[in-house]
């Protein structure tokens, strides 16, 4: 394997907006598998890729546990099919859960509007009396 097929953690941090310390966590929970040559890690081009898919599952809420089933689905053989599939039916299950965080976030932001269009009223009314 040559030295432009592998990168250090330090370009890894530089290329993917991550510390080396969300790397190590990442390793520990068996997401990544750097070679590791003493204290020293390298990561190969399956390590990027993974961390590509890393990074995007938490973006879609994806957990680390249902992230590193997913990974663990990987096939070649099939396609990737099975993996497809089960990432397939777990996003809409995010889906859905994220439509319905947005749909109560927007309710409340109607009814805080609401509110504080009222208390704006209510102080005009305040200085209209006062000043009668």
């Amino acid at each position: 394997m040559t030295q432009e097929e592998t990168m250090t953690i330090r370009a890894m941090c530089d290329a993917f907006g991550v510390t080396a310390r969300a790397l190590r966590f990442y390793e520990s929970k068996e997401l990544l598998g750097p070679i590791r040559i003493g204290q020293k890690r390298l990561y190969t081009k399956r390590d990027r890729a993974r961390l590509k898919l890393i990074l995007r599952g938490k973006r879609f809420g994806f957990s680390l546990e249902e992230i590193r089933q997913l990974l663990d689905l990987y096939d070649p053989n099939d396609r990737h099919g099975i993996q497809m599939r089960e990432a397939m039916r777990l996003g809409r299950v995010h889906l859905a859960e994220m439509t319905e965080q947005r749909d109560a976030l927007n309710q409340a932001i109607n009814d805080l509007q609401q509110q504080l269009d009222w208390g704006e009223e209510q102080i005009a009314d305040l200085g209209k009396t006062e000043a009668a």
